[in-house]
């Protein structure tokens, strides 16, 4: 390895695969995930909980030519928590000078300030059935554009409450697209898409493609 190479930002890496983007609204595009090792939270949900440790130090120049690789335009940065890793902010902006159309997924419990513009930015708020509510970052939310998107996932009708009350008090829909999904398992996501029509709530529902298609498959 030269001097340069070892001296270059490298991140840990748990997996880089392409599938269907299962989630936001880009859902049932061919995508590049590039999964980062690491997560300083523990949701009551989490579905990735293998990515947590382990993985495999790469350079920013070979996760792009991994990328690359599999001729797909859409990339999705996500986790565990991306922005764990200082060098995610330079792999982003990296991804997008190479071309490809960039998501970042996070959990919004960090700073996504310094995030290229260029990337959608699909930000979680934690409702209290995570675990980790008291982790929201609210300073994020004035960072959010027209780009970007808010997802909350619930896991009761409480957690449905508590979601409806920070759409209104923040007015999340007038600042982006507002995703609510149901954790698979625990509410029903019949029950979900009535509550959503009944209260006429400015959102997307969604489910989770990929979970429907190939449940919790690791690189799937």
């Amino acid at each position: 390895m030269t001097q340069a190479e070892t001296a270059s930002p490298r991140l840990r890496i748990t997996e880089i695969f392409a599938s269907i983007q299962g989630e936001s609204t880009r859902v049932g595009l061919p995508t590049v995930f590039v999964r980062l090792t690491g997560c300083p939270l523990r949701c009551s949900w989490c579905d990735t909980e293998y990515a947590f440790q382990g993985g495999e130090n790469r350079s920013i120049a070979d996760v792009c030519d991994a990328v690359a690789a599999h001729g797909i335009r859409h990339v999705c940065v996500t986790g565990g928590e991306p922005l764990a890793q200082k060098s995610c902010l330079p792999l982003l902006t990296a991804l997008c000078d190479a071309g490809f159309s960039v998501s970042l997924e996070t959990s919004g419990a960090l700073d996504i300030a310094a995030v290229d513009l260029r990337v959608s930015r699909i930000m979680d708020l934690k409702a209290p059935g995570s675990g980790e509510v008291a982790r929201n970052r609210w300073e994020n939310l004035a960072h959010l554009g027209a780009h970007d998107e808010v997802k909350i996932v619930l896991a009761d009708e409480a957690d449905y409450a508590w979601a409806k009350a920070q759409i209104a008090l923040h007015r999340l829909a007038e600042r982006c697209t507002v995703l609510l999904s149901p954790v698979q398992g625990r509410l029903d996501p019949t029950l979900l898409a009535e509550w959503i029509v009944r209260d006429r709530l400015p959102v997307r529902f969604q489910l989770q493609l990929h979970k429907i298609l190939w449940n919790d498959a690791r690189g799937r």
